[in-house]
């Protein structure tokens, strides 16, 4: 052994051999936004993935609200434990149809980072603050959607822009492929902004049209498949949804049934348990085999030619068809249950104090955010950059309410 420690071989960023002709090769990646030597021991997605795992915006997302409040219960989900079975979810996935796996888990860590406190409540109030400095201070005038805020936009902005982490550059300057999965939506108007200010075509295709790698399709609907599980689960957890009113819904009551054929027994959390289990495993194997007949059926043989074809990572119709109906029960009994609401109500009230007070108080904001050349977006950052109990405590102090006891 050296005296500066064990030598390392250099692994080989060729083409590895594993992998489908259609997914993404790290050794055929699009490259950073600043040109970096290569790793001796990683590709280009697996540092992709380690950047963000060491990010402080990852580690705020386990106190950012999924749909329950980090202080109502220990067991809910939260963004980071979202995130994670999101990229359980994609590299299983993956696997199967020999994508890349790393990529898959580098996208499925990042998607949320931008995302607010108070979950999309919080996104909404942001969205509602900036867009109204916009009519106030151009009236009469189109509304302009790069005075909104948007959380996949945001996620981006956090990894070219707002973690200060090196030397040489700002963001966490991850791969083109990252980079594009995490921007999963984006308006015309959003996209033409960043082409004007990002030559690397990020944004591209929602401008002129295509799809992103087949990495980035599987990380969108592992994000639906996730979200709808988990959501179920702490919905049952919270008390506000219960298995009666899930017999509602044709999707969870199949699984249910089918696992109390197998265990005639069961009953209460682990009848819960095994019946979104079964419901995962059938989503997941539905994705796999829909998506290796489109694949089939569209004879792509390059990552190149995924961009220039319709998507084809997708539920098959008549699985499509019952997410839907599981996503409406979902919005209209738990998102909308007038518990969630209520509490809705105060998180967008702190968000919109917050906003107006740092904006007629900006002493109040750190110096990197006060010293920014625009006040309204340094405010949304800091802002979207909190988690939950920040936040509360900073209306707390600044405004001396106490809307969360």
């Amino acid at each position: 052994m050296r005296a500066d420690g064990p030598a390392v071989a250099p692994v080989p960023l060729g083409t590895n051999a594993a992998l489908a002709p259609y997914a993404s090769d790290p050794a055929r990646s699009r490259g950073r936004r600043f040109a970096e030597p290569e790793a001796p021991t990683r590709t280009a997605f697996q540092r992709d993935r380690d950047r963000v795992i060491h990010s402080t915006a990852f580690r705020r997302l386990v106190y950012k609200t999924q749909v329950f409040l980090n202080h109502e219960g220990d067991l809910f989900r939260t963004r980071l434990t979202h995130s994670l079975e999101v990229a359980q979810l994609g590299r299983s996935i993956a696997r199967s149809l020999r994508l890349n796996e790393d990529l898959v888990e580098a996208v499925a860590l990042a998607h949320d980072l931008g995302h607010t406190p108070f979950g999309h409540a919080g996104q909404d109030a942001l969205n509602t603050c900036l867009k109204a400095l916009f009519a106030a201070a151009q009236p009469g005038q189109p509304e302009s959607d790069g005075w909104g805020f948007e959380h996949n936009l945001q996620s981006l902005r956090v990894v070219d822009h707002l973690e200060e982490r090196y030397p040489a550059f700002d963001g966490l300057n991850l791969t083109f492929e990252t980079r594009e999965g995490i921007l999963k939506h984006c308006s015309r108007a959003n996209a033409l902004r960043l082409q004007a200010h990002d030559t690397s075509g990020v944004a591209a295709r929602f401008v002129v049209g295509g799809s992103p790698s087949l990495e980035a399709q599987l990380c969108n609907l592992a994000d639906e498949i996730a979200y709808n599980a988990h959501d179920i689960d702490d919905g049952v957890r919270s008390g506000l949804l219960s298995l009666e009113q899930l017999a509602e819904v044709p999707l969870f009551e199949r699984y249910r049934l089918k696992a109390l054929t197998a265990y005639p027994q069961l009953a209460g959390r682990r009848l819960l348990f095994e019946s979104i289990r079964l419901m995962l495993s059938d989503q997941v194997y539905d994705v796999i085999d829909t998506t290796r007949a489109g694949l089939q059926a569209a004879g792509l043989d390059s990552a190149d030619a995924v961009r220039t074809a319709p998507p084809v990572v997708a539920f098959s119709s008549d699985m499509r068809e019952a997410s839907q109906v599981l996503k409406t029960f979902l919005l209209r009994n738990l998102y909308r249950h007038p518990q969630v609401m209520e509490t809705t109500d105060r998180a967008r009230r702190v968000v919109n104090d917050l906003f107006a007070l740092y904006l007629d108080r900006p002493g109040e904001l750190p110096d990197e955010y006060r010293e920014r050349e625009h006040l309204p977006r340094a405010v949304a950052d800091y802002i979207a950059g909190m988690t939950d109990r920040f936040a509360i405590r900073e209306h707390e102090r600044l405004c001396g309410t106490v809307l969360f006891p």
